[in-house]
């Protein structure tokens, strides 16, 4: 939980799959956002003391029985409430109005138009395309609330009360796809509502690392770094805090992209002054992953290799003197998906270093906890660390090893880190590095193709490209790479990489593929 200073939004939640994207968009808007369930009481909800309420989307129609509600009493308590789509309807039923199955449905791009003098909607144009997703329609606005929107299939797609601190709109202003989406939230929540812009980087770096300071005290801390944004965000939170009292673990299992573990090795150090600790393990993992072809065995052989050698590296550290604190990167997306409970218990064990022994149970650190990953980044690059590290692509804890379609072995690491490589350098030039989300390179190692090269004869390993654009991995659509840029990867990694006679596309979105390929 952050500073009790800052200003709190809640977002309650009726099942929505954009409830933590509307979360996003409040603290795009500088403004502290929490997601609570609709279940919660409504004491549970005020003893948090919102600034305002949001209430989201959800599958469920109103009227339908057991459907998720909203105790009325919580629009009597003079807490500034917006509702989306299913909130919109929730808000409107519980104040009086009427929601109606019409039998008339509105999904995807829909043309609205503004009817109405509106304190939240003037100025902007009387025409726009917003996201719609809805069967049911509000068809009588609450009394004393006037519509100011309507569609060509739904009269009634937005209202408000006089002062517009009560308002609502049917579609869904918090995805990309709503133009004036995110201005209309701003509008409503610091020029209707008057909450104050202050979540920020700093002030959000800032306020965990005094966080730190008072739950760690005089105690000594331990960090796995990964070689990823999220660990190295959190170590650089608690160096500052707590200085020397931090000790690093890099486990170098061999699975990193070329230039991977020297960013921690040369350039994290450079940046914090950190106290890192190199385990190689290179030959270790290669060892237990010889043979091995299944890629739920390679994450557990990865898994269980990681926990041994990690345990190994804590023993050593605190042989001494104990350690008292681990470091974990959670992010507030995990806190949500697993119930926003506290402790290891409750989170993805993704992100856990779980697994070991009863003697080595540290308290948890996780300075992260509050933050969604663009905020991580932010902070990130508040402290000064790297942009090859705050930038860095997602990348899968196994590493490597699961975009190796068959054996991990010293060779096709060697084929795959060159591919990929490649591929990395061509997307950076043509600045499109931070425009995907990810860009997954895969040997097929498992398959040889025929091919020329030169005057000779080739039978060679394909390498797939696998382009993704996404704002939360839960879904992704494959991104468009430009031909000319898509021509100078095939053609340096077919020249460059001797192995590869053949780079392929991947085009499939995300429902049905995953983004990994293993």
């Amino acid at each position: 939980m952050p500073n009790k200073s800052l200003e709190t939004v809640l977002v309650v939640d009726f099942g929505a799959q954009y409830a933590q994207l509307i979360a996003r968009r409040v603290r795009q808007a500088q403004v502290y956002s929490e997601i609570v369930p609709s279940s919660m009481p409504i004491a549970e909800m005020l003893a948090k003391s919102p600034k305002a309420i949001i209430l989201s989307g959800g599958p469920s129609s109103v009227y339908e029985s057991g459907a998720p509600t909203l105790d009325s009493d919580l629009f009597k308590q003079g807490i500034p409430i917006f509702g989306i789509c299913y909130g919109f309807q929730v808000m409107a039923a519980a104040l009086g109005g009427v929601v109606t199955q019409t039998g008339k449905s509105e999904f995807g791009r829909t043309s609205l138009s503004l009817n109405s003098k509106s304190k939240l909607l003037d100025g902007l144009p009387t025409q726009f395309k917003v996201w719609m997703s809805h069967g049911d329609s509000v068809t009588s606005a609450p009394a004393g609330f006037s519509a100011t929107a309507n569609t060509s299939a739904t009269p009634i797609v937005a209202f408000e009360n006089s002062d517009a601190t009560l308002a609502g709109v049917q579609f869904h202003p918090e995805v990309l796809h709503s133009e004036n989406g995110q201005e209309i939230l701003r509008r409503w929540l610091i020029d209707i509502v008057g909450c104050k812009p202050t979540w920020n980087p700093e002030n959000i770096v800032a306020a965990e690392i005094e966080k730190v300071k008072a739950l760690v005290g005089g105690g000594r801390v331990l960090c796995g770094l990964s070689g990823g944004v999220d660990s190295a965000v959190a170590a650089a939170i608690v160096q500052k805090a707590v200085g020397a009292q931090l000790t690093c673990v890099f486990v170098d299992h061999g699975l990193l992209r070329a230039g991977e573990a020297e960013q921690v090795e040369r350039d994290f150090v450079a940046s914090t002054g950190v106290k890192l600790k190199v385990v190689d393990a290179k030959e270790r993992f290669l060892t237990a992953l010889a043979g091995i072809t299944d890629p739920e065995a390679k994450r557990k052989i990865i898994g269980a290799e990681f926990i041994r050698v990690f345990e190994a590296a804590a023993r050593e550290i605190s042989a001494d003197e104990p350690i008292d604190f681990l470091v974990q990167g959670t992010l507030y997306p995990d806190v949500v998906e697993s119930g926003g409970g506290t402790g290891t218990a409750n989170i993805k064990s993704h992100h856990n270093v779980g697994g070991l022994p009863d003697d080595l149970k540290f308290t948890l650190v996780e300075p992260l906890r509050t933050l969604f990953k663009d905020e991580v980044r932010f902070a990130g690059l508040s402290l000064g660390l790297p942009e090859e590290i705050i930038w860095r692509q997602p990348f899968p804890g196994p590493g490597l090893a699961i975009r190796i379609v068959g054996e991990v072995t010293e060779n096709n690491l060697r084929i795959l880190r060159s591919a990929d490589l490649i591929a990395r350098e061509e997307l950076r030039l043509a600045q499109l590095d931070r425009v995907i989300w990810q860009c997954p390179v895969v040997l097929l190692a498992d398959v040889r193709s025929v091919g020329v090269q030169g005057d000779g004869r080739t039978y060679g390993h394909p390498i797939v490209l696998r382009p993704v654009s996404s704002e939360d991995a839960m879904t992704a659509d494959w991104s468009r790479i430009p031909y000319d840029v898509l021509e100078k990867i095939s053609t340096r990694i077919t020249n460059e990489v001797r192995e590869v006679n053949r780079v392929v596309l991947d085009i499939t979105s995300k429902p049905p593929g995953t983004i990994e390929w293993e």
